[in-house]
């Protein structure tokens, strides 16, 4: 770009604190409103595949992952018992890990500490309440009454997006799966070194996900109605009875779940956004454009990408119209070509019917998403 941009970043996630980084690294204005008070992560931990962990060293913080997470390189079946059938070593993009597994929260801290070093100013509480984009800037009023002038505003607001329903209305809500991921952190087992992941049957799929050298977390997705919620006193026994058929590891790690309030429940829903995801100058990026199932553990990893094309597309451009229309047709068929195939395997692993097209993507199986994901973006 022939001269620096001002760029508003609307929600201050994984997706948005990144392009923030990038983007004031290049010279660029950048602010960030986040309708949360602070930065701290809800949930437990975060799987960062080798092409998440590239862009982590693109924007500076790579070796802050690392020594705050639990780098890994194999992922191990077993079956139900905890027998191990299988480990599968997993590719790398270039000289990152294979994987790291983080706790959100550390993550979270690391990201907002770049960002602030990067000189980007955090805006909590607050959020758009107008926006009139006039072809050459776009005008915004923020929830506080403020009001500026922007080249770019730029949606990392997540699957529920407020930027997404201003630009489209609800033609693009989302639509719930019909299953459910739960979660807690318990404990690290010496022996989890990496993904653990029992499976046997279609009624249940568990994970135990190392975070540091002392955590991990155990992770399952069931079947679940679109009302269903945890009872808030009872979650871990329903957790418990929903993992009965399990041994080894998975066992070992739900004895150590006593408190339901620890428990992390969270429907699985999907966003594909048709249109173009940017109209004018206003741009929707990451879970706003297009969120996936976790079947490929690639969703933050799709928005961090997201984010360092959009900054690498606007260096190469002369003017944002032709840098967005570069980042979009590089960004699209990738991203899409993940929530085909996280879909494909959701339905493979639960039994559901699946197309001719989902059976092709089949073919290639999870190892071979993994290797398809750690080519250059």
């Amino acid at each position: 770009m022939a001269s620096p941009l001002r760029v508003l970043v609307h929600g201050g996630g994984i997706g948005g604190l990144t392009l923030a980084v990038a983007l004031a690294g290049r010279g660029h204005t950048v602010e960030v409103v986040e309708v949360r008070d602070e930065l701290e992560a809800l949930g437990v931990g975060i799987i960062q595949p080798s092409n998440a962990l590239h862009v982590m060293r693109e924007i500076g913080v790579l070796d802050a992952c690392v020594e705050a997470g639990f780098p890994w390189e194999v992922l191990t079946i077993c079956d139900p018992a905890g027998a191990t059938l299988a480990k599968i070593p997993q590719p790398r993009m270039d000289d990152a890990p294979s994987n790291n597994g983080i706790p959100r929260p550390a993550l979270a801290r690391i990201l907002g500490d770049a960002t602030a070093a990067a000189g980007v100013p955090v805006r909590f509480g607050t959020t758009i309440t107008e926006l009139a984009d006039d072809g050459s800037g776009v005008d915004v009023t923020l929830s506080d009454g403020s009001a500026d002038r922007w080249d770019l505003v730029v949606g990392f607001d997540g699957i529920g997006s407020p930027l997404r329903t201003r630009l489209y209305g609800d033609r693009y809500r989302p639509e719930y799966t019909g299953f459910a991921n739960w979660r807690v952190t318990v404990p690290r087992q010496p022996e989890v070194q990496g993904v653990v992941m029992s499976t046997g049957n279609q009624a249940a799929k568990a994970l135990l996900t190392p975070i540091t050298d002392e955590l991990m977390y155990l992770g399952a997705v069931f079947a679940e109605t679109e009302d269903f919620r945890p009872d808030p006193e009872l979650a871990h026994e329903q957790l418990r009875e929903r993992l009965a058929g399990f041994g080894g590891p998975v066992a070992e790690a739900l004895s150590h779940v006593k408190d339901p309030s620890a428990v992390v429940y969270s429907r699985i829903s999907q966003v594909a956004v048709e249109e173009p995801w940017h109209l004018g100058r206003v741009v929707l990026a990451g879970d706003a454009a297009h969120a996936s199932t976790p079947h490929l553990a690639q969703g933050a990893a799709m928005a961090v990408e997201d984010a360092l094309v959009l900054a690498q597309s606007l260096d190469g451009a002369d003017g944002v119209a032709e840098a967005l229309d570069a980042w979009e047709a590089r960004r699209r068929p990738r991203a899409m070509w993940v929530q085909n195939m996280s879909r494909a395997v959701l339905k493979q692993e639960t039994g559901r019917a699946t197309t001719p097209e989902e059976d092709e993507l089949l073919k290639i199986g999870i190892p071979g998403a993994a290797h398809v994901l750690v080519q250059p973006y």
